[in-house]
């Protein structure tokens, strides 16, 4: 009945939502503290395979007032018997700039285990890795990046109303030690039918370098709100059988109107 070769296609599909999505208009902000995102995760539209949530929120961190936001993704149902996923990331950000200062990723993935904390000093651009399940800490060099999750934010407020299908949106995400080169590639608009009805949305395709952590090319889509927001409202990645997909579930505490077609 499952196909056991999508347990790859899971951590992708759950690694992307915390890494992906969303741009808004730069004259308004596309977000604030209190928003609250809840996704339905299904196998080919009709089998439940997990819940993931983001939410931000207003803190002080350093004695700064900066954006925290976490991240989280869990399997459910018949999916967990086989493959069970129990991810949780957060990031500290600037709430002008959208610089990361503190980024936390804990996953237990089948399994495979991450404990991992990354402080970005953006006076010295060297980022202070810690890595507490191979109790090795490390000091890296980096120049204007994104944390997984910081990134999700900072492209939310990208002005991309005059994007043309095939353009790519392009940024660099520091991970695990590493930068990788990710890149958006807008795809066209299109009228998505909804839970909250019919929405306008503008299609993305996700493509990053290729490595230990991430595939090149993987078929995978996601469809944004067409209004201030830029929420995420539907990701779907397809398999050799079936689909894994990512829909939005509930919402609150949006920065402004949700926008129904």
């Amino acid at each position: 009945m499952f196909d056991f070769n999508m347990k790859k296609p899971i951590l992708f599909l759950y690694t992307l939502f915390f890494l992906t999505t969303m741009f808004g208009q730069e004259k308004k902000q596309a977000f604030k503290s209190g928003e609250w995102l809840r996704y339905k995760m299904s196998y080919s539209g009709f089998l439940r395979a997990g819940t993931a949530i983001l939410e931000v929120d207003e803190v002080e961190f350093n004695g700064k007032k900066v954006f925290h936001t976490k991240g989280s993704g869990w399997t459910s149902g018949m999916i967990s018997w086989f493959f069970e996923v129990d991810d949780k990331y957060e990031s500290y950000f600037d709430k002008d700039t959208v610089k990361p200062y503190l980024f936390k990723r804990k996953i237990d993935e089948g399994g495979y285990k991450k404990h991992v904390h990354t402080s970005f000093n953006h006076e010295t651009q060297k980022a202070y890795v810690q890595d507490f399940i191979r109790q090795k800490d490390s000091s890296i060099a980096f120049s204007n990046v994104q944390d997984m999750l910081s990134s999700f934010y900072f492209l939310r407020n990208k002005d991309v109303s005059k994007m043309k299908k095939g353009e790519e949106i392009v940024l660099d995400m520091f991970l695990d030690s590493q930068t990788y080169n990710f890149k958006l590639r807008f795809l066209g608009r299109e009228v998505l039918k909804t839970k909250f009805g019919k929405i306008k949305t503008l299609v993305f395709r996700p493509l990053v370098q290729s490595g230990r952590v991430f595939k090149a090319q993987e078929s995978v889509s996601i469809w944004i709100t067409d209004d201030t927001n830029k929420i995420p409202v539907k990701l779907k990645a397809s398999l050799s059988v079936g689909s894994l997909r990512a829909e939005l579930e509930d919402y609150k505490g949006l920065a402004n109107p949700f926008l129904k077609k």
